[in-house]
């Protein structure tokens, strides 16, 4: 019997090992697929850098004038200086020292500038498709922005319509979602904005229109006199970093939220072809590379200024939120004017189709992660969980 005992537990250790052997083999069948591919990677794997010792001086300009935007084109300068070891200098000279704000991007084909920084909507007259560069209602976010560009072929998209100008551009700043309506009347409902006399331009003037206001694209530096003397009874400008100083807050009552025509505010650097293709290798890496550690700074930078200054605004203004209803009309309106335009202009119809799709196919992952906004602890648990 205990022969017999021995037999059945060799047998057992015997499949056991046998099990064991079996389920080794399948665990080393088992391979785990790259699921991804780094573009750069591929681009630069038998890539030979080498350091190039020709000292190169560009000159820059914007259209920021005194807003602090202007800090985006010194911080970009001075990431190019910093990496390049001074090999590259890039001048930023104030707005207008050189050529007026709005002759940057032909000041820049030409080859008067070297480079420029902007906002791309700013050149809708050159092209109506630049405006979805910069910003759409209702349209992509800072996160969306990064991933469509980087990864959903908006940068190819951006590089060709530039390009068509001797142009190269990247993306070089995202200060993230505009402040609503700077408004002398308070508007939450969709009649409330019926003969309304509201500052802005681009699209968002014309879906305005459209839905019943009388609406005029004053530059900035008149928005606060037509505020105060009453021609206007409100303005969206730009971020709150950037409202604060102009000083809106201390003459209207309200300010109309969300900011329905700017989800975010999209920021490139744009440079002469010619000196482009001049530059050495490395030192187009490190434009390039510097480019994206800017569009990463700035939004953080602005965001965190955006705490202190509708913490300011607040103590002048009160914050009112449109209701439901009424951003969702807006919302039907703008995908109106939208597919008109599309129809109209097939440089906009690529760019936006391209947006859109990108927006459907981010949808699940987004309505999945979409219970965990990173709201306080007391707000979390009393029920704010969406964002």
């Amino acid at each position: 019997m205990k022969k017999f005992g021995v037999v059945i537990l060799a047998v057992m250790v015997a499949a056991a090992f046998i099990v064991t052997v079996t389920t080794d083999s399948h665990a080393q069948k088992k391979k785990i697929e790259k699921f991804a591919v780094d573009k750069r990677a591929e681009q630069w794997k038998d890539k030979k850098w080498t350091t190039s010792d020709k000292k190169i001086r560009w000159r820059m300009s914007d259209p920021w004038g005194g807003l602090n935007f202007h800090d985006i084109s010194i911080h970009f300068a001075d990431s190019v200086r910093a990496a390049s070891g001074g090999r590259l200098d890039i001048k930023v000279f104030p707005t207008g020292a050189i050529v007026p704000a709005m002759e940057i991007f032909d000041a820049t084909a030409k080859g008067t500038l070297d480079c420029f920084h902007s906002w791309p909507g700013y050149w809708k007259g050159k092209n109506e498709a630049f405006v979805a560069f910069a910003s759409v209602p209702f349209g992509l976010d800072n996160e969306g922005y990064n991933i469509w560009y980087y990864e959903r072929g908006g940068k190819e998209m951006l590089d060709e319509l530039y390009g068509r100008y001797g142009l190269v551009p990247f993306f070089c700043a995202n200060v993230g979602q505009e402040l609503g309506l700077h408004s002398n009347k308070r508007a939450t409902k969709m009649a409330d904005f019926q003969g309304m006399k509201i500052r802005t331009p681009g699209w968002y003037m014309d879906i305005l229109t459209l839905l019943g206001a009388s609406v005029t694209p004053l530059p900035g530096s008149e928005i606060y006199l037509a505020l105060e003397r009453g021609i206007i009874d409100a303005c969206e400008f730009s971020s709150p970093a950037a409202n604060y100083p102009q000083g809106f807050h201390e003459i209207t009552k309200y300010v109309i939220e969300p900011g329905v025509h700017q989800p975010s505010c999209q920021f490139d650097v744009v440079i002469n072809k010619k000196k482009w293709d001049e530059l050495p290798e490395d030192l187009k890496a490190i434009v390039e590379i510097c480019a994206t550690e800017t569009q990463l700074w700035a939004n953080a930078w602005q965001e965190n200024l955006n705490i202190e200054a509708i913490k300011r605004m607040g103590e002048k203004v009160e914050f009112v939120m449109m209701e439901d209803e009424a951003i969702i009309e807006f919302a039907k309106t703008s995908y109106k004017y939208l597919e008109d335009l599309k129809a109209k202009d097939p440089d906009v119809k690529k760019v936006l189709d391209s947006q859109e799709d990108f927006k459907k196919a981010f949808a699940p992952w987004r309505e999945m992660r979409s219970r965990l906004a990173p709201y306080p602890y007391e707000m979390y648990i009393q029920g704010k969980m969406m964002q």
